[in-house]
């Protein structure tokens, strides 16, 4: 399998992608495609890598050929993952818990838009006083009102939303960084799950590698400060 991805500092959906690969258990080449850089445009329509998806990142190709099969969008990552290596793998085996877990990742795959605008992913940056909108904050609450409700009722096996990393997690792990990078108070039982996956060996990997990147890309470098 391939995994094209963009920086690892920015792109949110490839961190999505590249978890699901490494939770599938399978391996898998990384091919970076640097995001909006000098031949972004040209790369979008010439590159075999990235055309079947118009351009957009992560893109999954299994197989070699006319026969491989090519997946983007990070939630039909996971979903065709799961079907190739076991449903148990990515999803809570609990019915219950499988319902909401699903539930909660296709609200953050639709939703949470004033978030993402106001706090695009940077992983390497540190911003405080951030002057946080009506629309941004209602996102928030949300979400720590979902991490509640999964933590109270179904986290009781592990420090993950589910108890034991799954899919949510995937789904969740940039939220997680955006709430570092931009000083979101969080209570403490969000404060432990923020720091269990910060430090999963996974995300720390990811991290070492966002750290290491030479790219920058403006349009993500300017949130707004009170």
């Amino acid at each position: 399998m391939k995994l094209v991805i963009g920086n690892k500092n920015y792109s949110s959906w490839s961190l999505r992608g590249w978890l699901a690969c490494k939770q599938s258990g399978l391996a898998f080449e990384e091919i970076t495609v640097p995001l909006y850089g000098e031949d972004w445009d040209e790369r979008k329509t010439r590159d075999g890598a990235l055309a079947p998806s118009s351009g957009k990142v992560p893109i999954l190709w299994d197989g070699e050929g006319e026969d491989a099969a090519v997946v983007w969008d990070s939630l039909a990552i996971i979903e065709y993952l799961a079907d190739k290596v076991g449903r148990d793998r990515f999803w809570p085996k609990d019915e219950a818990a499988r319902g909401m877990a699903r539930s909660m990742v296709a609200e953050m795959h639709s939703s949470y838009l004033p978030l993402r605008r106001q706090m695009p992913m940077n992983v390497r940056r540190r911003v405080t006083g951030m002057a946080v909108s009506e629309d941004v904050r209602a996102d928030i609450v949300r979400i720590l009102t979902l991490w509640a409700e999964a933590r109270a009722r179904f986290g009781q096996g592990g420090p993950f939303l589910f108890g034991t990393f799954c899919a949510a997690d995937i789904i969740y792990a940039p939220v997680v960084s955006r709430f570092l990078t931009y000083g979101v108070g969080v209570p403490g039982f969000a404060q432990a799950y923020m720091e269990a996956m910060w430090e999963h060996p996974w995300m720390q990997a990811w991290i070492a590698s966002a750290e290491e990147e030479e790219w920058t890309i403006e349009q993500f470098e300017g949130a707004q400060q009170a």
